[in-house]
């Protein structure tokens, strides 16, 4: 027996040298490695005792439910939702990592309590079970070494009964990892995972990290120089990342992307402990900038959720130079209300107003939101789009069952259904606030039943009744550094990958009124708000002002070039995408366009009502006739002025002969004929073009003789 005994020693020693410990393979030449070994240390030191009470609580409700017939291993009732008390974010986040790991690691940690014969026990009942699985996990990651103790903790029990009981089975437990591994052939326990769950977590940790920049604290140039100076690169893409490197998002022109592995140092730069930059994921700051695309000058807008407070200060930021109100639906406690108003203040936003209600208990003519004219809705989703889902629980709020279900690679059909009907019970509700134009819908999900069939059974449902302009989907729009065909559809889809999280977006925009009239101002103010004017600005002519004080301003005072181009740009980037989602065109921007096409192009009228012609149609030949009557001089003046003032494209019209009164002319020919009663015929016609695109004339129209007269001026 000592032999066998002095055997198992020597296998513990072996186990614990062949255990693979992650720091050390984070040891690098890189900047900050030595800030970056020193944190992970501390973490397989262990926990406080805090942290595995409240993980066991999380995998108590997220664990893998066996059949019966199977069932070795009991974790007792887990129909009572736990209560989670967290000492601050990073207690919250460890919590959440190690539940997650020891659900990943179940069928392996059970294995290993009952090889070992550790489990069962009677002096350890089945409610502390999932707390036995969780520091068992913790136990072989530290390689079966004792914990260290914090003087600053407060000591619970059941912790240090489980950690007793562990810590004198130590040996026996190693020993069932090695048999376990010399079973799976593995060369640790990370291969012991089903490969799919090995290359979603590989693909998370090499996920690029996006943050965005509170302009409400640093401008976007002040932080290109800040990274600058302290040794990044900026490239153009993901594709040439290169240790210290980053690049601006192609779709958020305020989003900018890191490598992983610069994680931990990036958090320690100051630009993030005075908040002016923000880690968030990227599908975020998608609804954001496509909700804040939709607004017009002094346009309110309602969050249905509170989500992640992140998000709605980015909205904030985004809306800094207007008179927008955000209001945030769901703030139940003072105390969150609170804390959401300290976090808000210290990130400089002030535009926000919190909501107790939820958003389904808020009328559509609450006269609190009757500014309101966009809607975002980030409604609760399955999630399996997303490539951090501690982060994703942790922002926006989240399920833990999340984690079962991103583990085992679906959502169940009965929680699926009751996701999709949720969601569409809030659609439809904030189709019915009829002073809103626009709905931002926006989820991280993967199935249709949370996102196209949500959309659709909305439109399809006529809830916003035939008093207001119905629904119609329209393709998100970005800033002009979107270089993706995604954004020209009419859905906005992401799949994930290895450079980023999946989303689903989708805008609901109301049919505009022809009745309706828009302003060039809140044309130029959206088209700007979507990058597409350069920042250039647009001023009224003071004496166009007065001399038309009720017609919209056509004219732009822009230093260094005209904005007329980029105008034009606009409308006809409007008019594509709205025929691609099969919407009506804006009757403001087609007002507009028009506007501006007569401005260039020169119409000449008569008063009386006959066809117009244009006197750049007219041949030259009639253009130098014999002297005209009055009447015609005066016509000819009228032309002539108004020419004057058009450009030099010419328009083509359709023939038009006009018969003017017959007039005797003292005109004698060489011939020597008589004064002879002539009529003035002005030709009108569509010229041929000419190989070099110059308008040709026809030949001339025969001259139209009037019958005899008795009298020389029957007119008069």
């Amino acid at each position: 027996m000592p032999g066998s005994k002095s055997n198992l020693v020597s296998l513990h020693e072996d186990v614990i040298n062949d255990t693979s410990d992650l720091s050390e393979m984070k040891i690098s030449d890189e900047k900050g490695s030595v800030e970056k070994r020193t944190m992970t240390l501390i973490e397989k030191n262990g926990y406080h005792d805090s942290v595995y009470i409240n993980a066991a609580k999380i995998f108590q409700g997220i664990h893998t439910e066996k059949r019966k017939d199977r069932i070795l291993v009991r974790y007792g009732d887990d129909s009572v939702s736990p209560r989670l008390t967290f000492k601050d974010e990073y207690s919250q986040r460890v919590s959440y990592e190690l539940a997650f790991n020891a659900l990943k690691y179940q069928d392996l940690l059970e294995e290993i309590l009952l090889d070992s014969c550790v489990y069962p026990c009677q002096s350890i009942p089945d409610e502390l079970t999932s707390l036995l699985v969780v520091m068992l996990y913790d136990l072989q990651d530290r390689k079966f070494q004792a914990r260290e103790i914090f003087d600053e903790e407060e000591p619970v029990a059941e912790v240090r009964k489980i950690e007793g009981y562990l810590h004198s089975f130590r040996t026996k437990l190693a020993a069932a990892l090695a048999r376990c591994r010399i079973k799976h052939d593995a060369l640790s326990i990370e291969y012991i995972l089903p490969e799919t769950i090995r290359k979603q977590e590989q693909r998370a940790s090499a996920l690029p990290l996006c943050v965005w920049i509170n302009t409400y604290k640093i401008s976007l140039q002040d932080v290109f120089r800040d990274l600058e100076k302290k040794g990044f690169t900026r490239v153009e893409t993901v594709s040439d990342f290169d240790r210290y490197t980053y690049c601006v998002d192609q779709h958020c022109h305020d989003v900018l992307v890191f490598p992983s592995s610069l994680k931990e140092e990036l958090l320690n730069l100051d630009l993030f402990a005075d908040c002016k930059l923000l880690l968030q994921d990227k599908s975020r700051s998608l609804a954001v900038h496509s909700a804040r695309a939709l607004l017009n000058t002094g346009d309110d807008i309602i969050v249905a959720h509170i989500g992640s407070h992140l998000t709605i200060a980015h909205m904030s930021v985004l809306t800094n130079h207007s008179m927008s109100r955000i209001f945030v639906c769901g703030v139940k406690s003072s105390a969150k209300a609170a804390e959401l108003r300290n976090l808000f203040s210290h990130m400089g936003c002030k535009n926000i107003q919190l909501l107790h209600e939820d958003f389904t208990e808020i009328g559509p003519t609450d006269p609190r939101l009757q500014k309101a004219k966009v809607l975002l809705l980030l409604p609760q989703c399955s999630g399996l789009a997303v490539g951090n889902p501690i982060d994703f629980i942790l922002n926006e709020h989240g399920d833990a069952g999340l984690l079962r279900d991103l583990f085992q690679g679906s959502v169940s059909e009965d929680k699926l259904s009751i996701l999709a009907e949720r969601q569409l019970n809030e659609l439809m509700h904030a189709m019915k606030f009829n002073k809103v134009q626009a709905i931002v819908y926006c989820t991280c999900s993967v199935y249709p039943e949370e996102n196209e069939l949500v959309v659709k059974k909305a439109l399809e449902s006529g809830v916003e009744g035939n008093k207001v302009q119905p629904y119609r989907l329209t393709p998100p729009v970005f800033s002009t550094c979107s270089n993706s065909k995604t954004s020209t559809e009419i859905f906005f889809k992401m799949e994930p990958s290895e450079i980023s999280s999946g989303c689903f977006l989708a805008i609901l925009a109301r049919e505009k009124d022809s009745s309706e009239k828009v302003s060039v101002k809140d044309i130029l103010a959206r088209a700007a708000a979507k990058g597409l004017l350069d920042g250039m600005v647009v001023e009224k002519s003071k004496e166009e002002e007065k001399k038309h004080p009720k017609v919209t301003q056509r004219r732009s005072n822009i230093t260094g070039g005209s904005i007329e181009p980029k105008i034009a740009e606009v409308l006809h980037r409007q008019t594509v995408s709205t025929i691609k989602a099969e919407v009506s065109v804006s009757k403001a921007v087609s007002n507009i366009h028009q506007k501006n096409v007569n401005r260039t192009k020169s119409y000449v009228q008569l008063k009386k009502s006959i066809n117009p012609v244009s006197d750049t149609a007219l041949p030259k030949v009639l253009k130098h006739t014999s002297p005209l009557s009055s009447m015609g001089k005066a016509y000819q003046r009228q032309t002539l002025a108004r020419k004057a003032r058009a450009e030099h494209k010419r328009v083509v019209l359709k023939p038009v002969e006009i018969v003017l009164p017959p007039v005797i002319t003292p005109y004698v020919s060489p011939q020597g004929r008589k004064p002879r009663v002539s009529t003035h015929c002005f030709h009108g016609w569509t010229g041929a073009k000419a190989s070099s695109g110059r308008i040709l004339p026809p030949p001339l129209a025969k001259v139209v003789k009037p019958p005899v007269l008795s009298h020389p001026r029957p007119w008069l």
